[in-house]
């Protein structure tokens, strides 16, 4: 078992340096075989694909593929995918979209937090569970940074979801590091970026900022919440709050 405030302390150097290749190399040491990686192949995913996956390049990477995704975004996946050799593992709700259309609805365009948590819970939490399952996950290196929402101001370095420890590598990088990574390593933001999103996931709950947006993240969701849930404790008192996609 692992003191998390013990080893929170002890990487707390690399945080403060953002010594996020450090933190990846520990991670990795440390876990070895159980450990995976997500990526929603989002606005600014080519930075955590390409730090992890220089420290281990067979790392599973799983992407939770909605099935309401940008097409921009379709190829944006293919692009880092074949350029960083990227070990994909593509998971999928067990019910289609137009199934779950026919018996829901169109959970997204009710206007209502309850709906697109049923959605949410339908389309990225239940795969992602079944993901973790599957592949016998230990360890999961997760793109969140504390400037994104109140939620993930809360979090360590390592935390630990259902079991499963999480590390974030860049929890407390801001936009100027991301910028300074992606042009060291000539890496691309997603396409959609050139057209004001400054976040991305389904077609039908993103939008370019806004003069009038406090956040980035009002951008999802039609304002109504700041969490999709993949990155939320799956626990009753949670679930009442499911209100994080990736990075």
């Amino acid at each position: 078992m692992i003191d998390l405030k013990q080893v929170n302390r002890q990487l707390e150097t690399y945080l403060t340096t953002k010594d996020a290749k450090s933190i990846v190399a520990w991670a990795d040491q440390t876990f070895s075989a159980g450990a995976i990686m997500s990526t929603s192949f989002g606005i600014q995913s080519a930075v955590m694909l390409h730090l992890v996956t220089r420290v281990n390049p067979d790392i599973p990477v799983i992407w939770v593929d909605t099935g309401y995704l940008p097409a921009e975004t379709y190829l944006f996946a293919e692009e880092l995918t074949q350029r960083l050799d990227l070990n994909l593992q593509v998971y999928q709700s067990s019910i289609s979209p137009a199934r779950m259309e026919a018996l829901h609805g169109k959970l997204w365009a009710q206007q209502d937090v309850e709906a697109l948590n049923h959605y949410d819970s339908i389309r990225k939490v239940e795969p992602m569970q079944r993901a973790l399952r599957e592949l016998n996950a230990t360890a999961w290196f997760a793109g969140l940074r504390a400037t994104q929402t109140a939620h993930r101001q809360t979090l360590d370095v390592l935390t630990q979801q259902q079991g499963i420890y999480k590390i974030l590598p860049i929890l407390n990088w801001h936009a100027k590091d991301i910028y300074t990574y992606l042009q060291a390593y000539d890496l691309p933001y997603h396409p959609l970026f050139e057209k004001g999103y400054v976040t991305v996931g389904d077609w039908h709950s993103s939008r370019p900022l806004t003069v009038d947006d406090a956040s980035d993240r009002d951008t999802r969701f039609h304002g109504l919440k700041q969490e999709c849930g993949l990155h939320l404790p799956q626990t009753p008192g949670e679930a009442e709050s499911l209100d994080s996609s990736l990075l």
